[in-house]
């Protein structure tokens, strides 16, 4: 089974479809073992986590893919990608596509903002026309070998735009092939219910803590309508501040103080199977 068809498996087998953002190869790793059936790479956590940088479109298709990669050689689950306005013109475009699916991805989002963008929550977003969204669209479609392999189009007209103009563009971004729907920044409920009640394909939720979409249940989400439930970097920022504060008490002289909140050494060669790895070495050198 292809990675996009794991996808559309995950989609069917879960309503909503839990999908968790793993920064890196390891956390990929963590993800599974949760049991979650769907993993997240995100470009802010792309751009945070592995260069130091703000999400502000700075990295770039080999940054991605990069991170991409690790995390498709560390799981089977199928890893939905972020690519922000794909790179450049419609040969960009194309490019990024076979580059991520040759990597095992499963699935990508494209989204319709200006080239020089913006944090999807943050004020001051601009985006392009329909039609230059749609020719995005279309570059993305037809460069896809696997037609499971998904191309989610995120828009984030609702901001400065409103719900009509999302709604225009919806449909005009099913029928050039999108494959799923991913409205941006949503503030309330009955929104999420117009949306999902006008979409022929099913629609992600972002539920990115500090933003403007408030935290729905699994529940609340199902009963909106919403297939996908996102959930971009919770870890992340779990892990960040957990780093911090480490850092801080190592340096205090109070490491001790730190030590039952840690991941044991067994803990992580057991998420590692390390003693597997241990074993085979072993009868090598034999």
């Amino acid at each position: 089974m292809s990675p996009g068809s794991r996808f559309w498996q995950a989609i069917a087998d879960e309503k909503p479809l839990q999908i968790v953002g793993t920064i890196n190869a390891y956390c990929a790793k963590l993800a599974e073992a949760a049991g979650f059936k769907c993993i997240y790479l995100s470009g802010s956590g792309v751009a945070a986590a592995s260069y130091g940088l703000p999400d502000l479109g700075v990295t770039s298709l080999h940054d991605v893919l990069t991170d991409a990669n690790r995390i498709t050689n560390a799981t089977e689950l199928p890893l939905l990608v972020d690519i922000d306005t794909g790179w450049g013109s419609a040969f960009n475009i194309a490019r990024t596509i076979k580059e991520l699916e040759q990597a095992g991805v499963a699935a990508v989002h494209l989204e319709d903002q200006v080239g020089q963008k913006r944090c999807g929550h943050l004020p001051n977003k601009q985006v392009v026309s329909i039609d230059e969204m749609c020719d995005r669209l279309k570059a993305a479609t037809d460069a896809r070998t696997d037609t499971k392999f998904s191309i989610v189009a995120r828009t984030d007209a609702f901001q400065q735009f409103g719900l009509e103009e999302v709604l225009e563009r919806i449909t005009r971004f099913i029928e050039v092939g999108a494959d799923v729907i991913f409205p941006e920044a949503i503030y309330d409920y009955h929104t999420y219910c117009k949306i999902t009640e006008h979409s022929s394909v099913p629609v992600l939720a972002n539920l990115t803590e500090f933003g403007k979409t408030p935290l729905f249940s699994i529940d609340e989400l199902a009963s909106m309508g919403i297939a996908l439930a996102l959930y971009p970097l919770s870890a992340f920022r779990s892990m960040s501040k957990a780093a911090l504060e480490t850092y801080s008490a190592i340096r205090r002289n109070k490491q001790i103080d730190t030590v039952s909140k840690m991941q044991t050494r067994e803990e992580l060669y057991e998420m590692l199977d390390y003693h597997t790895w241990e074993a085979a070495i072993n009868s090598t050198e034999d």
